[in-house]
């Protein structure tokens, strides 16, 4: 967190809204920051995890928009939804780039599929007698619960300057940090979703709370077997190196990972019935950052181009 005043989208004169942006993978090394696979393929899950799961942001926010009442709220939703689908589409390319470089990721994408298609899909699973309003609200709790530790990565990669200083390839870094910074950016959104359409306290609250620790120790689970997949596939390596967590630890020592304190004390903070997301990060420092991002200059230049055509 920061001494920041919160700042909230609605209300105060900032718009959320999907950016167009071009990215160039044909360089890219499959080690992206080089000589640290461990770091590479720990930052390489997000691509295994978000194109179905901001999909199914979407998909889920959708279902939830005839009970948005609010005017900006809705149209704080609208803008999250597109910006949602834009990374879901970005980070699909990079899982083709994988691909092309020689590591499969299907096997690993198709448990996430069944996850969020199956047993967090329109209906809840294996015929659970739960009402249709209540299975919506608690999807909406999970989709909160991420957007917080997407929130608190997003201004973590827009911090992690150590991350420069170990020459990553800037393709990759941009997206990243293009990423997070909307997902800084819109950290309230989800949230205040979740409030408005959650029903009433104390139910509202206790969903809340269920929703945050159902989806901190399946994340935590998902992460540490999206590495291991990554590493134990990846061409370079052979299988001569799993995922250690030692290996883990030093990359965050050098500054390369997040910590597990700074990951860790986001579920704390989040369970405060006076908790809002919009103290998380640097509302300007995401802002400028999307000002000045290559990728998004680049698309701009090209629809530019493309009318003077």
């Amino acid at each position: 967190m920061t001494d920041e005043p919160a700042v909230r989208a609605a209300g105060e004169g900032h718009r959320i809204a999907p950016r167009r942006v071009a990215f160039d993978w044909q360089d890219t090394p499959l080690h992206w920051i080089p000589g640290e696979p461990t770091a590479t393929h720990v930052i390489n899950v997000l691509h295994l995890l978000l194109p179905a799961g901001e999909r199914w942001f979407v998909k889920v926010f959708k279902e939830a928009l005839p009970l948005v009442r609010d005017p900006g709220l809705l149209t704080d939703v609208k803008g999250f939804m597109g910006q949602e689908a834009t990374h879901s589409v970005q980070h699909s390319h990079v899982l083709d780039h994988l691909s092309a470089q020689g590591l499969d990721t299907r096997p690993y994408t198709r448990h996430v599929d069944f996850l969020l298609d199956v047993l967090l899909g329109e209906e809840p699973p294996f015929g659970l007698p739960v009402p249709e309003r209540e299975w919506l609200r608690f999807r909406l709790s999970v989709i909160a619960a991420i957007e917080q530790f997407t929130a608190v990565m997003g201004d973590w990669i827009l911090r992690a300057r150590a991350l420069d200083r170990a020459g990553p390839d800037p393709v990759m870094l941009d997206l990243l940090r293009w990423h997070g910074a909307e997902e800084v950016e819109h950290r309230a959104v989800a949230f205040d979703m979740y409030q408005h359409c959650g029903g009433e306290d104390p139910g509202r609250y206790a969903r809340r709370v269920l929703g945050m620790l159902i989806t901190a120790p399946v994340l935590c689970y998902l992460w540490s077997w999206g590495t291991a997949y990554l590493m134990r596939h990846d061409p370079e390596l052979a299988g001569r190196r799993g995922y250690r967590l030692r290996d883990h630890n030093r990359a965050v020592a050098k500054g390369l990972l997040p910590g597990w304190r700074e990951l860790g004390s986001a579920v704390p903070r989040y369970l405060r019935r006076s908790y809002h997301p919009s103290r998380e990060g640097s509302l300007r420092r995401a802002v400028d950052y999307l000002a000045a991002s290559p990728g998004a200059r680049a698309a701009a230049g090209a629809i530019g181009r493309a009318a003077l055509a």
